[in-house]
């Protein structure tokens, strides 16, 4: 007797990615890769804040360098791209698929501290790695009375 494991949730999430991928099919090419209505699954991210950075770490585990784009406009970091479905043999007699194919897009809405000019991403082990680094603090000036 073999044990399965049972998740009652399976028809809807199944249900939910149908439902998004006949709206990303029927949207406006233009439009298509600009909302996360449209992505058909979110990777795992973690955010941390130092004193002098922000470090942004996005799990993209086979996901091509050339099929992920990073852009940031008015404060907002987005991150959107697509893990391509690898083809298998075509005798396949059955299969269970927990990995997510497909789009993805992710928003981050970033302080007005951080520093725009600098910021660098690089791909690690399936880890994509965004340092943000913040603007110097103004320091405070002192300003002497002349005679």
């Amino acid at each position: 007797m073999a044990l399965v494991r049972h998740d009652p949730w399976t028809f809807v999430t199944r249900l939910q990615g149908d439902i998004n991928r006949a709206f990303r099919d029927w949207a406006p090419e233009d439009n298509a890769a600009d909302s996360a209505a449209t992505a058909d699954w979110v990777p795992a991210a973690d955010v941390e804040e130092y004193v002098d950075r922000f470090e942004l770490f996005v799990d993209l585990p086979g996901v091509a360098r050339d099929d992920v784009e990073i852009t940031l406009e008015h404060g907002v970091l987005t991150i959107a791209g697509e893990r391509k479905h690898e083809q298998r043999a075509e005798q396949l007699s059955h299969y269970r698929r927990e990995r997510a194919y497909g789009r993805f897009y992710r928003r981050f809405i970033l302080p007005d501290t951080v520093n725009v000019e600098d910021v660098k991403a690089k791909e690690r082990g399936g880890v994509l790695a965004i340092t943000i680094p913040k603007q110097p603090a103004a320091q405070p000036r002192r300003i002497q009375i002349v005679t």
